[in-house]
């Protein structure tokens, strides 16, 4: 007979949302969220609160914003919610001292296949580097980031077209369910736990930071399309036209070779309907880009009020 566990959900955001609700909705007993503290966003530097939040609001649960994970009151306020089982969707990293303190445990939710992609951008970093398929998997938390024991997972397409975004979109979905699966499971008492397998060279996802954002045109025609799709929407790869900053969101690769000696980097154009640019192998067709200070568009759109 399943036991009915307390439940403390760490997120803050969107991507966490829908795992939230999913418990939620199934009638799980979540006692408490805990979340990042209000950030200030917009232009008016209006105090915002997360997304995870927001919803818990509505849902009438207990919300805790801790600044520090460590602090002794945050500790004994965590003491007295008495959860059985931790459940970790798109958080921070936890210090041991809470990771261990239900009784079940504490899992996360990783949109990766682990022990491929262990790092915080897994979703972009999958895409990024071409890969054609990925997942969810939900593991318990050990004291090495993302490399505790797995429960389940559950594997994930990637289309040519795909960008960050749309993956995104279907991992968070996906990894909804299987976080309602593996909660099923830890309050029936059966589930699996898998120790990861060693990887001689296993692929990383590390942080984006703008430096990685940078278009190298020095590199094939689809490594710098798998680059833009694996950066869109947010953060955006981008390059310079000559003085201009420029965010690329969609390319596609011209398939005839090149017929010239250009450097990679150059640009050329009608200035009508079309910006091609040289990479090391031949043309890619910029698609949709954004100017610096200028709104997202088209590059027929751009082209109209602009002569390159």
């Amino acid at each position: 007979m399943s036991e009915r566990l307390r439940i403390i959900f760490m997120g803050t955001p969107d991507f966490a949302v829908p795992s939230l609700r999913i418990l939620v909705e199934n009638g799980c007993e979540v006692v408490a969220v805990i979340t990042a503290p209000d950030r200030p966003s917009g232009r008016g530097l209006k105090l915002t609160p997360s997304p995870v939040k927001q919803y818990a609001l509505e849902r009438g649960i207990l919300v805790l914003q801790p600044e520090k994970l460590k602090e002794s009151t945050f500790l004994e306020q965590l003491r007295q919610l008495r959860a059985d089982l931790q459940v970790v969707v798109a958080f921070r990293m936890l210090p041991e001292v809470v990771w261990s303190m239900p009784g079940r445990g504490t899992f996360n939710l990783h949109a990766s296949l682990l022990p491929q992609y262990r790092g915080a951008a897994p979703i972009n970093w999958a895409v990024i580097n071409g890969e054609t398929q990925t997942g969810v998997t939900t593991f318990f938390i050990e004291k090495e980031i993302d490399t505790g024991k797995i429960i389940f997972q559950e594997k994930e397409a990637i289309h040519p077209d795909d960008t960050a975004g749309t993956l995104y979109e279907r991992l968070m979905q996906k990894g909804a369910e299987l976080v309602l699966r593996t909660v099923r499971a830890i309050e029936a008492g059966n589930y699996p736990q898998v120790p990861q397998p060693e990887v001689p060279e296993p692929r990383l996802a590390p942080k984006i930071y703008k430096d990685t954002c940078a278009i190298n045109w020095e590199l094939p025609r689809e490594q710098v399309r798998n680059l833009v799709r694996g950066l869109a929407p947010y953060p955006a790869a981008w390059t310079n036209l000559g003085e201009l900053f420029c965010k690329i969101y969609r390319v596609s690769s011209l398939p005839q070779p090149p017929d010239d000696n250009l450097a990679p980097g150059t640009y050329r154009t009608d200035n009508k309907t079309y910006l091609h640019l040289r990479a090391a192998d031949g043309w890619v067709a910029v698609e949709e880009l954004q100017l610096e200070g200028k709104r997202r568009m088209t590059t027929d759109e751009l082209l109209r009020g602009l002569k390159l």
